[in-house]
């Protein structure tokens, strides 16, 4: 019987980013691929049958797949330079969970199943939770295998590199009817728990949440010929407008906008760019709030673009709107949790796509600085245990 602090160590070396600190983990990369077959070696050593569907989930089956299981788990890639809990804590916990329950002598009533979602980050497709998205029928399978990743390869070529087939890729209605409830496990990535008091809070809603991609065109020139006041420079302009998002955010109560991530194209040091894509993931409890901010950053980014002779598009690539865990399901576990607090959280996850089609809950277990996306994530080997224990208690309790 393994502790949930024992299987991350096994781990702790799996993807490490020299460059950015943390762990770089993308999907279906060699770090990724060799989390996935110590996934498989973890569930074999419990007995568990394992299966890949045609999305790429993986199922770790404790009794027959049967419609109506319990199940649980989380995914293992990761944001780039991410830390060690976001994921693989909630598949770690998992698998200690299972454990905890076997040492117990139970004999579950109906089928319990593990699971690990792909791609859940979007780091290197651009679509958050593709995994769980393409189960559910929540994304057009066109739009995800002509997903394009960094080196310019398809969604639909890395798949089938990785054993899978683009023709059979997308809504599963057989695996989706084997999810009786869903619960995950998941690092909390705010300071809701603080240092004090509970390491484990029953999860109760997630934020409306979405991302966009912003591309500024201007002339691409030569940076030493080209007079300042002769250039039509989409960095400049795309300064301005990550200065505005900002801004724009500032001014509206609980809203969260972000550009982390900008490419300009070609991206030479002596050339004036052509183009300046900006990715922007943007944030509110409203989905009509969310509406509004991202067309008032879109007119900011129009001026923005203008001033400096260029302009700007903007195109969604993905969103949720706020989502509100199963209240039944979140009461019963409330009940196994005494004293547990309730948490909204601003962070997508599986369980969220999960939710508007069969009922889904998390818990959370407590980040002391609430950091998470960075190297600085943490999580106290002894809260790690306690959300192993809670999670055993609450599957218990279901199955």
């Amino acid at each position: 019987m393994e502790t949930v602090n024992q299987l991350l160590d096994s781990i702790k070396d799996v993807g490490r980013d020299g460059v950015r600190g943390g762990y770089s983990r993308s999907v279906y990369s060699t770090p990724e691929l060799d989390l996935r077959e110590w996934f498989k070696e973890q569930a074999a050593q419990r007995g568990l049958d394992i299966e890949t569907d045609r999305n790429g989930i993986m199922w770790a089956w404790w009794g027959e797949p049967q419609d109506g299981a319990l199940v649980t788990g989380s995914h293992l890639d990761s944001v780039p330079g991410g830390g060690a809990f976001d994921g693989p804590l909630g598949v770690a916990s998992a698998l200690a969970a299972v454990d905890i329950l076997k040492n117990r002598g139970l004999q579950p009533r109906r089928s319990l199943a593990v699971t690990v979602f792909p791609e859940e980050e979007g780091s290197r497709f651009g679509v958050a939770c593709l995994g769980s998205r393409l189960l559910t029928g929540a994304i057009d399978v066109d739009k995800a295998l002509n997903l394009r990743d960094a080196d310019g390869g398809t969604f639909a070529d890395v798949a089938r590199s990785n054993g899978l087939d683009p023709r059979h890729v997308g809504a599963d209605p057989e695996a989706l009817a084997r999810i009786g409830d869903f619960v995950e496990l998941h690092v909390e990535q705010g300071k809701g728990l603080g240092q004090d008091g509970p390491a484990i809070a029953v999860g109760s809603s997630i934020l409306g949440h979405g991302r966009w991609k912003l591309s500024v065109s201007g002339q691409g020139n030569h940076a030493g010929t080209t007079l300042m006041a002769d250039r039509a420079d989409p960095m400049v302009a795309a300064a301005h407008i990550v200065l505005a998002v900002r801004d724009t955010a500032a001014k509206q109560p609980d809203a969260r906008a972000t550009v982390g991530r900008l490419t300009p194209v070609p991206g030479g040091t002596n050339v004036i760019a052509s183009r300046v894509d900006l990715w922007l993931d943007a944030r509110h409890p409203d989905d009509a709030v969310t509406a509004r901010l991202i067309e008032a950053i879109y007119v900011a980014a129009q001026e923005a673009a203008a001033s400096e002779g260029c302009t700007a598009t903007l195109t969604e690539e993905s969103y949720s709107g706020t989502v509100h865990f199963d209240s039944g399901l979140s009461r019963r576990i409330g009940s196994l949790l005494p004293g547990a607090p309730v948490l909204a959280t601003g962070a997508g996850h599986d369980a969220g796509v999960l939710a508007g089609y069969v009922p889904s809950a998390m818990l959370f277990v407590r980040n002391p600085s609430g950091i998470s996306h960075s190297p600085e994530e943490y999580v106290a080997d002894e809260d790690a245990s306690s959300g192993a224990v809670a999670l055993a208690d609450v599957l218990e309790g279901l199955l």
